[in-house]
């Protein structure tokens, strides 16, 4: 399936007045101008929409989804994604925990909005996203409107700190999550440590949520992530002959 790649600008007011670009990405089926499909909302790490998250979203719009991808920190810099090095990591890191948390959730419902809008979206929509995305994609799944979200290696949601002052409500609302939820990490993980992940998975059984939670066994931090992630991306580790399994221990570092 063909993919055209647009973007729209839309207006913001919660975190000040702005403008936010959504980047789409459209599955385009020749001679069916009218072709309808569904649509997701794909929210990127804390170095916004890379590379690596551009590929993710054509993956998803190749199967037939049209995906919106936020820009998100439109309140402090403009599209244009971070570099994966030092100062945009530092940069990244700081807008997460400045921004606030009512400004995400804005995001969140004028992606929403976006694809509805469209005349080609079917209504249907989910939202998926990695670490920072991950995390954004969970409060997605509080709208009405989203029946399903997939979470990469969401970061911050055992600890409460998203957003300025680091107190978010999230586990807290869990309860709102109607859709289906899935929740998948590497247990290798340096971010969201084994207690946090036991966190989130009693919570959002206490909560009622239909859920779906997975722990892959070698899999660390940002292991769907194709460039520049320090030897942890993994394409897939069901597809690889593993031969019996060494005894040496693998010193983890804790990086983004």
């Amino acid at each position: 399936m063909q993919i055209k790649e647009s973007y729209r600008d839309v207006a913001t007011t919660a975190g000040g007045e702005g403008t936010m670009r959504i980047h789409l990405f459209h599955p385009d089926i020749p001679n069916y101008p009218n072709a309808r499909f569904p649509g997701v909302v794909v929210f990127s790490e804390i170095y916004q929409v890379t590379g690596p998250v551009q590929r993710l979203c054509r993956q998803i719009a190749g199967n037939g989804y049209i995906c919106a991808a936020p820009s998100t920190y439109h309140e402090f810099t403009g599209p244009e994604p971070l570099a994966y090095d030092g100062p945009g990591t530092d940069a990244g890191n700081e807008w997460k925990i400045t921004k606030q948390l009512s400004a995400y959730d804005e995001d969140a419902k004028l992606a929403v909005d976006t694809l509805i809008s469209l005349p080609t979206c079917t209504g249907r929509i989910a939202a998926t996203g990695m670490c920072l995305g991950g995390h954004l994609a969970f409060r997605c799944a509080m709208d009405p409107r989203v029946k399903a979200a997939v979470c990469y290696f969401a970061t911050d949601i055992h600890s409460h700190s998203l957003g300025a002052g680091k107190n978010d409500d999230s586990l807290a609302r869990a309860g709102e999550i109607k859709g289906e939820l899935v929740m998948i990490f590497g247990k290798q993980d340096t971010h969201v440590p084994p207690t946090g992940r036991d966190l989130i998975r009693k919570t959002l059984h206490e909560k009622n949520v239909r859920f779906t939670f997975l722990e892959l066994a070698w899999a660390e931090h940002a292991f769907i992530r194709d460039e520049l992630s320090r030897g942890r991306y993994d394409p897939g580790t069901t597809k690889v002959e593993l031969g019996e399994a060494g005894t040496g221990e693998r010193v983890l570092e804790h990086v983004c």
